[in-house]
Formats: structure tokens, sequence, C-alpha cells
């Protein structure tokens, strides 16, 4: 009678291993810009909060200068809530900072379309894969080789018949309407949608940056022509 075959040994194979490598990457990168962005946030937020609101020194406008500045670079990062800087800029200093704070908001999520106007489909598709999702890892090969308007007819085909030519026809006023939409900070704030509208390509940079400037205009210009107490209405 011949011996039982051992058991075979269980062992992760090396294109799994460099898979957990990379998302082990991913999540340390992660958790890092997170970080730094939580303290970026607080330190924005005590700047704003040391601006007194009559104050016009120089010292106070460097100040000033410097919080919008950390407004917008925090606005164009996916699921930071840098809109609370924004916020507090207009209630503490009104309408002499509207304009300001409007050109920072609109400075920050055109930074955040470009990033992803600029990022390769083979980051997120090897993410994909990574985590063995490879229907989507499939689906973005397949978008990566097509231009415009074969993604927008590819977007058309895969809603329902009677929602698809709507959905690519006004798109650019679903993206508006996303970004003032309260609770949008769970699909990543301005900073994410921007970022998404991007990478998708299916938003041409002229059309998305009139987009944005009309999309980011209400509060401000509420403000400059009404006043801050506008923003402590119920």
């Amino acid at each position: 009678m011949a011996p039982p075959s051992p058991t075979p040994t269980r062992d992760i194979s090396p294109g799994l291993a460099r898979s957990l490598a990379r998302l082990a990457l991913r999540v340390a990168i992660l958790v890092i810009v997170a970080y730094a962005a939580q303290a970026l946030v607080l330190h924005a937020m005590r700047l704003t909060e040391a601006l007194p609101a009559a104050s016009r020194g120089t010292a106070q406008m460097s100040v000033l200068l410097l919080a919008l500045i950390l407004y917008a670079i925090l606005i164009a990062i996916p699921f930071v809530p840098g809109v609370e800087i924004g916020v507090a800029l207009l209630i503490l200093r009104g309408a002499e900072v509207a304009p300001f704070v409007y050109l920072a908001t609109l400075t920050g999520l055109t930074l955040a379309y470009t990033a992803g106007r600029i990022l390769p489909h083979g980051w997120l598709q090897s993410t994909f894969a990574d985590l063995r999702m490879h229907r989507a890892s499939a689906l973005l090969d397949r978008l990566s080789e097509l231009g415009p308007e074969r993604r927008l007819a590819l977007l058309r085909s895969r809603l329902p018949t009677w929602l698809g030519p709507h959905v690519v026809r006004l798109r650019y006023l679903l993206l508006a309407l996303a970004l003032n939409l309260p609770g949008n900070a769970l699909l990543g704030g301005g900073g994410g949608l921007s970022l998404l509208a991007g990478f998708s390509r299916l938003y041409r940079p002229a059309g998305t940056f009139v987009t944005l400037a009309l999309a980011t205009a209400p509060i401000p210009l509420l403000v400059w022509a009404v006043g801050p107490e506008v923003l402590s209405r119920n």
C-alpha cells in the first residue's frame, strides 16, 4: 500500500504577495495624507479663529492669506472637510473676504479636477486588480482605450434607456448639483467629485471650469451682497 501523499503546504503566490504589499503601501500613504490633512485643518481653523473681524494690519492680512491657501489645498483633497474653513472665514470677515474665499474655492476644485485628469488609469486599475476586482479592472482597461465620445456612448449604453441620454446631456448640471448637495462629503466632497470628473475624462476642461465657477458662486455672492449673518439664519 502506497504511503499517503504529504499534505501540500499553503503558500502565498508571488502575485498575491506583491498585491498585498502594494495595498499596504497605498493604505500607509492614505493614512499619512489623512493625518497631514487633519493637522492642516486644525492649524487652518486656529488661524481663522485668530482673525479679529475688524483687524486690517499687515500681520493679520498675512494670516488671512495663509488661511486661504490652506483652505484651497484642503478643499481639493477628497473626504477632507475643508469647506468649514471657508464658512468660518465668511462668518468672521464677512463681505470683504467673500471674493477671496470664492477664488480659493474655485482654485482648490480646479486643482482637484486637474489632478484627476493627469492621474493615470493604470494606478487605479492596479488597485482594483490587487483587490481582485477583475471586472472593474477590465472596465478601466477598456475605458483607457476609448476617446471622450466613445466613453459617453459606453456610459449611455450602461444606463437605463430612459435615463442614459439625460445623464450624458446634463452631466455638467448634475456635477453642479452634486457639489451643492447637502452631505456630499459621503461622495468625497467637492474635491472628490472634481477629482472623479477629471479622472473620468467625460468633462471637458472649459466646461468644467465654467461649471465649478457657477456652482461655487452662490454662497460667497450671497455673503458679499447681504452679509455673513445670512449663514446663521435658520
